[in-house]
């Protein structure tokens, strides 16, 4: 089937199967890999993107579905020369070990900062928990969070 999405600001055109994941189709079709595949039931975060500004897990949705929305992969957060606010303050905090869960946790502070620019720590935490870490970055990514918010996505 053919489908066209907007993902990161530009159409994209995907000839895929019906029922194909977005997961999928970013990471095979469209060579956007830093949306990664972790649990494949939508309880780990590792492949959270913002479709239309909210987080979801891309392994959930259908390319059928993403048409609908506009879709934001870690890769878009970025201008590909600077990184933003939460990027900047993800590497700061050294917010980032192994790195599987980084891209999902930029995208849930993203989401998080866009509808509360200023939160307190339990909404951080709230807004994280559903990113699994083993490597245990929890702490610094909340510090990173705060520091987004502190320079004024």
């Amino acid at each position: 089937m053919k489908y066209r999405i907007d993902v990161n600001g530009a159409a994209r055109d995907l000839d895929v199967p019906r029922g194909t994941t977005l997961l999928d189709a970013l990471r095979d079709d469209l060579g956007l890999t830093a949306t990664r595949y972790g649990c494949g039931r939508g309880q780990c975060g590792a492949c959270f993107v913002l479709a239309d500004g909210r987080a979801v897990a891309s392994c959930l949705m259908s390319v059928e579905q993403a048409a609908l929305h506009r879709i934001v992969t870690v890769e878009g957060l970025g201008d590909g020369e600077r990184l933003d606010a939460v990027q900047r303050a993800f590497v700061d905090e050294d917010a980032m070990q192994c790195g599987y869960c980084t891209s999902g946790m930029l995208i849930s502070a993203t989401a998080l900062l866009a509808r509360q620019p200023a939160p307190e720590e339990d909404e951080i935490r709230d807004a994280l928990a559903p990113n699994l870490c083993r490597c245990g970055v929890q702490l610094r990514a909340i510090r990173a969070v705060e520091r987004a918010a502190r320079e004024g996505r």
